[in-house]
Parts: structure tokens; C-alpha cells; sequence
């Protein structure tokens, strides 16, 4: 049984009728008021011209963010590999410590 519905969302004043699941409803409202957002903040901020073109330049801002976000997220797994690596082998030395002394 699906869980489907059908929604309307405003981007850069047109109206559009989207279906998506129940659970996904605010996540999809959510993102069409960060895109009409960010095509108001590009409007705003320079001379595009077309809502074709705004809608490209809104996407391309926008996966330039995620890019930067995942390039940040792989650095942090990183950095935590290491630590939870650097972590693990004081661990082991102690409990060698500990068998010796046993």
C-alpha cells in the first residue's frame, strides 16, 4: 500500500504539485522554500535574468554547498578514524600493562 501524496509547493512564485511519501512532506517544503530562498537571494544580489536561468544558478549554489559539507563530513570521519585508531592502540598497551602485571 502506498503512502503517496500529492502536495503543492511555491518555488520563485509559481505553484507546483509534487507527490511524495507521508514521512517526506516536510522535508520536501522544506527544501522548495530553501531553493525559492536561494533563488530570491541570487535575484536580489545580481542580474539574472529568466527562470530558467535563476533555477541553474540556484542549483549550482547549492551543490556547491553539499560538496563543501561532504568534503568537511570526509574530513571529520577522518579525523575520528584517527582518533578512535590512536584510542584503541593506548587502549591495547594498557591492557598489555595490566597481563604483565597479572
Amino acid at each position: 500500500m502506498s503512502d503517496q501524496q500529492t502536495i503543492n509547493i511555491s518555488i520563485f512564485d509559481k505553484e507546483y504539485q509534487v507527490s511524495c511519501q507521508h514521512d517526506e512532506i516536510q522535508a520536501l517544503r522544506d527544501s522548495a522554500y530553501y531553493l525559492d530562498s536561494k533563488m530570491r537571494e541570487i535575484k536580489a544580489n545580481g542580474s539574472v535574468l529568466g527562470l530558467d536561468r535563476l533555477a541553474v544558478m540556484a542549483a549550482l549554489n547549492i551543490a556547491n554547498e553539499y560538496l563543501a559539507v561532504e568534503q568537511q563530513k570526509k574530513i571529520l570521519l577522518s579525523q575520528s578514524d584517527d582518533q578512535n585508531s590512536q584510542t584503541r592502540d593506548k587502549l591495547d598497551a594498557a591492557i598489555s600493562r595490566l597481563k604483565s602485571i597479572i
